[in-house]
């Protein structure tokens, strides 16, 4: 699977939906004999987590080269 770039943006809206979603859900009061089955706060999180990996995909999109944080022809350690 290639992931170019709209199909990024397309998972960034979609996770950007989904934590705006989950923080709707997460804020409204608890009723008290009733069990959540779902823990908003780690939808929240997992959502957190994929907006950042997708920020570092295109990242590596726009520099046309996978980012390592290395110098070229930098000295080893």
């Amino acid at each position: 699977m290639d992931l170019n770039l709209t199909t990024t943006l397309a998972v960034v809206v979609l996770t950007f939906g989904v934590f705006g979603f989950a923080n709707w859900r997460a804020r409204q009061p608890a009723q008290p004999l009733k069990v959540r089955m779902i823990n908003y706060h780690v939808v929240q999180m997992v959502c957190i987590v994929v907006i950042l990996l997708m920020a570092a995909h295109l990242v590596t999109l726009f520099a046309g080269r996978p980012v390592t944080g290395q110098q070229p022809g930098g000295r080893p350690f």
